[in-house]
């Protein structure tokens, strides 16, 4: 028996700061996060007459010791967003040294990386309760990492204990030199260049000295 699907589907958006950057960084150039989430979530839920009920967003924040510039970019960029109504999940970046070959003078370098642990679970995990929650229809994830695909399974399980209709999708910037699968097992929500233009945070966060 099909579900029945709502008139009108509540949408909440999960966004991993970090890989939405990557991705304009990879899609269009952009050498910083520049987008205003808000804006794009709005853009999002609107494209497929979603109601926009809620907005997550997580990241890795590295500590002023390891790299003042981006520990005030992101501490004024969440600032920002928390004003706004933005409910904000940040941790400390865990640094490691990482060894890169150079292809064209075939030597191995070694650079310090920064992981967010935890972020990513977070995130999952919060998709998870609230839709045992029956908080939202339709979960929107703005990211590319494959990891999640456990829990695009997972809500399935959920949709057919609940018997609801749950939808969850995956939203990110593509471009004609980027070309990147989204989050198996969801709905893909591709973002180009025009519509992220659109979307741009008006605000710079980055301070003139690093």
């Amino acid at each position: 028996m099909a579900l029945i699907e709502p008139k009108v589907k509540n949408a909440f958006v999960f966004v991993d700061g970090q890989n939405l950057y990557r991705a304009a960084k990879d899609a269009f150039g952009y050498n910083y996060p520049n987008y205003d989430i808000k804006l794009l979530s709005k853009w999002v839920c609107s494209s497929r007459d979603w109601n926009l009920s809620n907005i997550y967003f997580y990241t890795g924040v590295p500590d002023p010791q390891d790299d003042v510039f981006w520990h005030n970019f992101w501490s004024k960029k969440l600032s920002y967003m928390g004003r706004s109504g933005i409910k904000l999940f940040s941790r400390s970046l865990r640094y490691h040294n990482k060894d890169f070959k150079c292809p064209s003078c075939n030597k191995v370098y070694t650079s310090l990386v920064g992981h967010e642990k935890g972020v990513d679970v977070r995130l999952a995990l919060d998709v998870i309760r609230f839709a045992h929650e029956k908080l939202y229809d339709v979960a929107i994830i703005f990211s590319q990492d494959q990891d999640l695909k456990e829990v695009a399974e997972e809500l399935v399980k959920i949709s057919k204990e609940q018997n609801r209709w749950i939808k969850i999708a995956s939203a990110f910037p593509a471009s004609p030199t980027y070309k990147r699968r989204g989050i198996d097992k969801t709905e893909w929500i591709k973002i180009d260049k025009k519509t992220y233009d659109a979307c741009i945070d008006l605000n710079d966060y980055r301070s003139k000295e690093k």
